[in-house]
C-alpha cells in the first residue's frame, strides 16, 4: 500500500473515538474540504471504539489516518497511515519511547513480517495545555518559553531527524509566538499545530506559521463552521 502524501495536507480534522458521532457530523467532515481525517484521542482509544470509527469512515473522500496512542488502538488494515506520537516535554521516559518499545515487543514476534512500516510516521509532540487530559496523563512540562520550545523542536527535527513536530494545545488556542519559534527551530521537520481552533481567523493565524493545522473540538460544537477553517488555510 502506498503512503498518502501527508506533507501536502494543510488541514486535518481529528475525530475522537471516545466521543459520539452521527451521520450528520460525518457528512459535515466529508463535505468540508479538509485534506485528511485523523482518528485519535487520549482516553477511550479501545480496539472496539477505534474499529467502529474506522468502519464509519470507510467512505471518506480523503485519507484516514490513525494516531496510535495505545496498544489497543493499533488496529491493522483499516487506515491509510499510522502516526506514532512521542511526547518530548516530559520526564517520563515511557512517553518518549518506552510504551512504543513495549508494544513492539509484544507485536513483533507474532506480526513482524506483516507490519506496514512504510505507513508509520513518528511525531514529536509538545503538549502545552496544562488542563488537558494529555498533559495530565504524560505529566508534560507545559510551561515552556518560546526558546525552550524551539530547543525541543531543534532536537526533534535536526538531531533525531523526526519528520513531524506537533504543537498541541488540546482545546485552547495557543501561543503563536511559541509556534513561530518551533517552526524556526524545527529545521526541515513538518510543523503541525492543534488546539482551540474555533474560527477562520484562528485557523488563518495558526496556518500562517504551521505547515498543517488540526481542528477537532469545533466539529462537535459547530460542525457547519468546519469548512470556514478549511478555507482559511487553503487560501494561503
Amino acid at each position: 500500500m502506498q503512503s498518502p502524501d501527508w506533507r501536502r495536507w494543510r488541514h486535518i480534522t481529528k475525530l475522537d473515538p471516545d466521543r459520539p458521532f452521527t451521520p450528520e457530523l460525518l457528512e459535515a467532515v466529508f463535505t468540508s474540504g479538509t485534506d485528511a481525517i485523523v482518528v485519535g484521542g487520549t482516553t477511550g482509544m479501545t480496539r472496539s471504539a477505534v474499529s467502529t470509527m474506522l468502519r464509519a469512515l470507510q467512505r471518506a473522500p480523503v485519507p484516514v489516518a490513525l494516531e496510535v496512542s495505545t496498544l489497543e488502538a493499533a488496529t491493522a488494515g483499516q487506515a491509510s497511515l499510522y502516526f506514532i506520537p512521542l511526547v518530548l516535554n516530559t520526564n517520563r521516559g515511557e512517553w518518549m519511547g518506552g510504551h512504543q518499545a513495549e508494544a513492539l515487543s509484544r507485536i513483533l514476534p507474532h506480526f513482524g513480517p506483516f507490519i506496514p512500516w512504510s505507513l508509520m510516521v513518528p511525531e514529536a509532540y509538545l503538549v502545552l495545555n496544562p488542563q488537558s487530559a494529555a498533559a495530565r496523563l504524560t505529566e508534560a512540562d507545559t510551561a515552556l518559553t518560546p526558546a525552550q520550545a524551539a530547543a525541543y523542536a531543534a532536537y526533534a527535527g535536526r538531531i533525531l531527524r523526526l519528520p513531524i513536530v506537533y504543537v498541541e494545545y488540546s482545546g485552547t488556542f495557543g501561543d503563536m509566538e511559541l509556534l513561530a519559534a518551533v517552526k524556526e527551530g524545527a529545521g526541515g521537520a513538518h510543523v503541525i499545530y492543534g488546539g482551540g481552533i474555533a474560527t477562520a481567523e484562528q485557523a488563518a493565524a495558526a496556518g500562517s506559521v504551521a505547515d498543517t493545522i488540526v481542528v477537532g473540538n469545533l466539529i462537535y460544537r459547530d460542525p457547519g463552521r468546519l469548512r470556514e477553517t478549511v478555507a482559511a488555510v487553503q487560501r494561503r
